[in-house]
């Protein structure tokens, strides 16, 4: 019997993740006029899940689960990508703030 309830506490943990998850990512889309994304495998970390908006703004979030970040993006109804190149990548705007980081990490700031 205690082990049903640890399983239950468990899908009922992940299920409130992903619906956080779900909802941050339709914020995100909201804010920039829609959104794409892909998942990457982080290792033990669990999953990456980058957001490319339509305005070219990102964001990421992370996901204690690959699974879990699946199906967030799933709920959520983006398109996702497999790999985080070509076309969507192009769809990245970096601004002022990210070239100055950029530059200071290549001269040791």
């Amino acid at each position: 019997m205690a082990d049903t309830q640890q399983v239950d506490q468990v899908d009922q943990k992940a299920e409130r993740k992903i619906a956080r998850l779900a909802r941050q990512i339709d914020t995100f889309a909201k804010a920039h006029g829609g959104a794409e994304g892909q998942v990457a495998y982080i290792g033990e970390r669990g999953a990456r899940i980058v957001l490319v908006g339509e305005d070219g703004g990102w964001g990421d979030l992370v996901a204690p689960t690959y699974e879990i970040a699946e199906q967030a993006v799933a709920k959520s109804g983006i398109t996702t990508h497999e790999s985080f190149d070509g076309e969507f990548a192009a769809k990245v705007t970096t601004g002022p703030y990210e070239w100055k980081r950029m530059a200071g990490i290549q001269v040791g700031g």
